[in-house]
């Protein structure tokens, strides 16, 4: 499956929900061990926050070795790619331990005033 992720969000891809947006599509696809493109032609922006939210969650119940079976990614623009190797490093270390995840899960709602358990 082929998705054009300007056609899906434009050609800025910088928010949270843009990124949850493409995850939605994909995540099940990844899920069923289906092969997933994204292509960025035609795309301008992207920011860390988009990756997180499209392509780092996916860590959290897909291996890094299936995301780099099923997942292909076309066209992105090249000053991103450190960017999403970071985005893919942290939400590695984010996902794979449990405690660092509730260190920095605590430590964001003492900052953010969410005094709510996660």
């Amino acid at each position: 499956m082929i998705y054009k992720v300007r056609e899906l969000v434009g050609d800025i891809c910088i928010t949270l929900s843009a990124g949850q947006s493409v995850y939605d599509l994909i995540h099940p696809v990844l899920a069923r061990k289906e092969r997933v493109e994204l292509d960025f032609s035609g795309v301008q922006i992207v920011a860390s926050p988009f990756l997180n939210a499209s392509i780092g969650q996916l860590l959290r119940d897909v291996s890094t070795i299936d995301l780099n079976t099923y997942l292909g990614i076309k066209s992105l623009p090249s000053f991103v790619a450190p960017v999403l190797k970071q985005v893919i490093d942290n939400a590695k270390l984010y996902y794979g331990d449990v405690h660092l995840r509730e260190a920095v899960d605590e430590t964001v709602n003492a900052i953010s005033g969410n005094n709510d358990a996660a």
